[in-house]
């Protein structure tokens, strides 16, 4: 018998698409290893074992078949995305538990490409911060089961990374996409503003926040966000392969902030490898604005305050209400998007130079997987900032990125760099993703079993 756990999801869908699979067989030998797997890695806050099976058999019956982009393909979705018939908690006791009468746009999407949703992924409350446990579960990392999955995206990244799904359906508001993806050796892509509809909690994070796909290789990567943007797979490429002109930066954003040997090993070994494929390569920093740190902070928090006006905060735990509070006196300001589009003008020239930035994606490795909830605003702020300090000015900017995995930590877990690049780049950095997987390629999957 084929196993069809561990193959991707352009594989599956094209075995599908020849009747060389079944959508029932992919679903149930993947539900069988989410019910063998996650009670250690906690992916899920819900496997939607019978409803996939179901829901499976209608894709097989579907009469454009032989058509569909994501053919019988099972797929996780992050839990701040609503998913017909089940409810939206967002990681948190304060939200309803009521299931949802029609999907979010993008699940609309894959569901419409052939894709069967096999369970939602457990988050951070609230999604806001870069690890992922709570009072509805914690996401480990499948690499090292000591470490957080990362977030807010945790339980997704970490799916995928334990071949519990061949791709996953997450978002980014200030690395929510890029911050898991790294930590679990994934390959991701958080795209420019308006590419993917968004429709992300209560605002968008003031139009920070964009959907974006989880997946092992390019090649999937590619193909979901083609369907997420309801696009031709070749608007987002392959590109045919040319000459960029790359900036490397190995400089943090926030002041204060430094970057860990093994992730500036990866990315200079990783620089390396895109000289050697014709690319002209230079070191390079981003002009980053001193106030970039207190930028940061202000929208971070000022998106949860919008998120939580409605919600009972005794429900809440602290880290959450704190948050919010502190959002709460930056929200007017916020909202003028001034400082936002002041970081934009900066920035422009320098993309006017460069095609591609390429930087660490983390500045180290995940943080313990313990009780993060239960602990201190403070504490969490610090030790947020100090592992994830290169994704948020590209949310800020509204600019597309990426994380892709390169090389490993001393521990044997994935490293990884980040790509950067100006607004309608999508393709140049999957293009420039995908070289690095060709000449650096990474091991797909954790070896769990």
């Amino acid at each position: 018998m084929t196993s069809w756990v561990g193959r991707t999801a352009a594989e599956i869908a094209a075995a599908v698409r020849e009747k060389r699979a079944t959508p029932r067989e992919v679903v149930a030998e993947h539900l069988e290893r989410i019910e063998r797997l996650d009670g250690r890695v906690g992916a899920f806050r819900v496997v939607r074992a019978e409803a996939a099976l179901a829901e499976a058999d209608e894709v097989a019956s579907r009469g454009d078949l032989a058509e569909l982009p994501l053919a019988g393909v099972p797929v996780a979705v992050k839990d701040n995305l609503a998913v017909r018939g089940e409810s939206t908690r967002v990681g948190s006791a304060a939200t309803p538990d009521t299931p949802a009468e029609e999907d979010h746009v993008t699940v609309a999407r894959l569901r419409a490409a052939g894709a069967v949703v096999v369970g939602l992924t457990n988050v951070p409350e609230l999604c806001i911060f870069g690890t992922t446990e709570g009072v509805l579960g914690t996401a480990r990392n499948p690499w090292d089961l000591t470490r957080t999955a990362g977030g807010s995206s945790g339980g997704s990244a970490a799916a995928v990374a334990a071949g519990l799904v061949p791709i996953a359906l997450g978002n980014d508001g200030m690395g929510s996409l890029r911050i898991p993806a790294a930590n679990c050796g994934l390959v991701t892509i958080k795209p420019g503003h308006g590419v993917v509809p968004a429709g992300i909690g209560e605002g968008d994070w003031f139009g920070m926040s964009e959907n974006g796909p989880l997946a092992t290789t390019v090649e999937d990567a590619r193909l979901m966000l083609s369907v997420l943007a309801d696009t031709d797979a070749e608007a987002v490429g392959p590109e045919t392969p040319a000459m960029r002109k790359i900036a490397v930066s190995l400089r943090s954003p926030l002041v204060g902030v430094t970057i860990s040997g093994p992730y500036t090993t990866a990315t200079r070994d990783a620089a390396g490898v895109l000289i050697k494929a014709g690319h002209q390569v230079r070191r390079a920093d981003p002009p980053y604005p001193l106030s970039l740190s207190t930028t940061s902070l202000a929208h971070w928090t000022a998106g949860t305050a919008v998120d939580a006006h409605s919600l009972d905060p005794r429900l809440l735990t602290r880290r959450s209400r704190v948050h919010a509070a502190v959002g709460r006196r930056f929200v007017n300001g916020v909202r003028t998007g001034d400082s936002r589009e002041r970081l934009r003008r900066r920035m422009e020239p320098f993309f006017e130079e460069y095609d591609v930035l390429l930087t660490p994606a983390l500045a180290r490795r995940s943080p313990k997987s313990v009780a993060w909830h239960e602990r201190g605003w403070l504490a969490n702020v610090l030790i947020n900032t100090n592992y994830s300090p290169l994704t948020p000015p590209w949310n800020l900017t509204g600019w597309p990125a990426m994380s892709v995995p390169f090389g490993t930590l001393p521990s044997g877990a994935p490293a990884a760099v980040q790509l950067v690049g100006r607004p309608g780049s999508e393709a140049t950095l999957l293009e420039v993703a995908e070289q690095l997987e060709r000449l650096h390629p990474w091991q797909r999957t954790a070896p769990l079993d």
